[in-house]
């Protein structure tokens, strides 16, 4: 009892689980993992493969996401009959932590970072046989716009092909794959497409290309706008103060007011200073006249 208090304290990961399921198959493990990781917030550790075609699938998390994972992994696995075996393990020795190759992960479980869906799919071919596993590959690539990342040898003369593209390319690119086997009589062992894995599924895998993360929009912290300065415009205008002419002026209605030459104008208006000041006019007498 005191050794479990010692560990619960000083391990993180004391109240999680181990969990592991193998098949004898390198395309049903990856299936039985994606399963794992969607059903469940379990982190998927790695694959271990220990030869004769028998692979392994580790994850970890809380005690109740494990079990729910494997169960479900074991349903997917069961139905491709590739299931060998499966293990639960509440709360590991952290003894093990160091000498079963599930501990190179650990630490990044520890910081909660939320899985993304990748939008591109991943396409899984296995042949018995290295010849059947080049021809098949190089039939998908013809066959549609996908991408040969890398392949698996897991023992038994079992390779797998490892394609990635988008959903409507991996599909028919798997398609053909199989139906040049089929063409060639090569041992075709299983196929599977995985449509948007998570990160932890694609990051297990080789060669695979990673999506990058979309960042926000970083804009300055201060932002400041430049105000434009008002045009102030006076109220009241100074204007030139109007010309007075005579009521009585004499002029000549065949003169030609509109030309510039002063020979033209009448003597008048050559010397206006000559003239006699107009009389001034009584407001008054403006309104009794218009009464």
């Amino acid at each position: 009892m005191q050794d479990q208090d010692y560990w619960r304290n000083k391990d993180p990961l004391w109240e999680t689980a181990l969990g592991v399921i193998s098949t004898r198959s390198f395309p049903a493990i990856i299936d039985a993992a994606d399963v794992m990781l969607k059903a469940s917030g379990v982190r998927l550790i790695g694959y271990e493969k220990v030869g004769s075609g028998y692979v392994s699938a580790i994850v970890r998390g809380k005690i109740a996401e494990v079990r729910l994972a494997i169960q479900m992994g074991a349903e997917e696995a069961q139905r491709s009959g590739q299931l060998i075996s499966t293990t639960l393990l509440p709360r590991p020795h952290p003894n093990m932590e160091f000498i079963f190759p599930f501990s190179s992960r650990l630490l990044g479980m520890l910081n909660g970072r939320d899985q993304r869906h990748s939008s591109q799919a991943l396409g899984f071919l296995e042949t018995r046989g290295f010849p059947a596993m080049v021809g098949a590959a190089d039939a998908m690539l013809k066959s549609a716009n996908v991408e040969l990342l890398s392949y698996e040898t897991i023992g038994s003369g079992l390779c797998t092909a490892i394609i990635q593209g988008s959903v409507t390319n991996v599909a028919v690119a798997i398609e053909a794959g199989i139906a040049e086997a089929l063409r060639q009589k090569w041992e075709l062992n299983a196929v599977t497409v995985i449509p948007r894995p998570l990160d932890d599924l694609v990051k297990t895998l080789p060669n695979v290309i990673l999506e990058e993360e979309p960042q926000p929009l970083r804009l300055p912290i201060n932002v400041k706008e430049v105000e434009k300065e008002l045009v102030k415009i006076p109220l009241e205008l100074s204007t030139a103060s109007p010309v007075e002419l005579p009521i009585d002026l004499p002029i000549d209605s065949s003169t030609d007011l509109s030309t510039n030459s002063s020979a033209e104008l009448p003597r008048e208006l050559l010397n206006l200073a000559d003239l006699p000041t107009p009389p001034e006019i009584d407001p008054l007498e403006i309104k009794d006249s218009e009464k």
